[in-house]
C-alpha cells in the first residue's frame, strides 16, 4: 500500500498547484488515521478509498481535488464531536493555502469534504464521487460488510448498548430511504443491489 499512498499523495498535491513535496503533511494526516483510537476510520478506509478512487478517478471534473478531499476527508475524527467534517476541511485548505494553492482551490477541497457529512445528497458532480466513494464500503462483499460493522461497534464501545443500536438503525434505514444509495451511475452499478442486501441484514440483526 505504499506505493498507492505515495502515488496518490504526489498526483493529487501536484495536481492542485501546491508547491514542495508536502510530506510533513502527509505524515501528519497519516498518522491521524493510524490513531489507536481508530477502528473503521482509520488507514484502511483511506486506502480502500484510494484504491477505488483509482478506478473512478476520471468520472471527476476536477480529479486532483477529489483526491486531496478524500485523504482529508476523515483525517480528523473525535468520536464525540460533531463537527469533524468541518475541522477536516479547515485543516485541508490551511496546509493547502500555505502550500501556496490558489484560494478558490483550497475552499473547493473545502467543501468536498463538507459534503462527506452525508446530511444531504450532493448535486455536484465531484461531490458525487467524493461521497460514493466514501460510501462504497457499503456495497462491499459480506465478509467485509461485516467486519465494517463490527468496527463501528469497537469505534463507538463507549456508547451503552441500547443507545448504539437506536442511532445505528436510524443511519442505517436513512441511508435504505434514499431513493438511491449511490449518486452517480457506476457506482450505482457497481455497488446499489449489494448495499441495499447489505444494509437490509444489518437493520433486522440490529432488531
Amino acid at each position: 500500500m505504499h506505493s498507492l499512498l505515495t502515488d496518490s499523495w504526489d498526483r493529487a498535491w501536484t495536481g492542485v498547484g501546491a508547491h514542495g513535496d508536502g510530506y510533513t503533511a502527509r505524515d501528519a494526516v497519516l498518522g491521524s488515521y493510524g490513531d489507536a483510537s481508530r477502528r473503521y476510520h482509520s488507514l484502511q478506509h483511506l486506502q480502500e478509498c484510494l484504491a477505488l478512487f483509482e478506478s473512478v478517478r476520471g468520472l471527476c471534473e476536477r480529479p486532483a481535488e477529489v483526491e486531496v478531499a478524500l485523504w482529508f476527508h476523515d483525517a480528523i475524527y473525535v468520536l464525540t464531536s460533531s463537527l469533524n467534517e468541518e475541522h477536516s476541511a479547515q485543516w485541508a485548505r490551511e496546509v493547502l493555502l500555505q502550500a501556496g494553492v490558489q484560494l478558490g482551490t483550497a475552499d473547493y477541497v473545502g467543501e468536498l469534504i463538507l459534503a462527506t457529512k452525508h446530511s444531504a445528497l450532493p448535486d455536484r458532480q465531484d461531490a458525487k464521487v467524493l461521497v460514493d466513494v466514501d460510501l462504497s464500503i457499503l456495497g462491499a462483499d459480506k465478509e467485509r460488510f461485516d467486519e465494517y460493522e463490527r468496527q463501528i461497534r469497537d469505534e463507538y464501545a463507549f456508547v451503552p448498548q441500547p443507545a448504539f443500536v437506536q442511532k445505528r438503525r436510524e443511519i442505517l434505514q436513512s441511508l435504505l430511504a434514499r431513493p438511491s444509495i449511490y449518486g452517480t451511475p457506476e457506482m450505482q452499478r457497481r455497488f446499489e443491489d449489494r448495499a441495499r442486501a447489505n444494509l437490509s441484514l444489518a437493520v433486522d440483526a440490529l432488531a
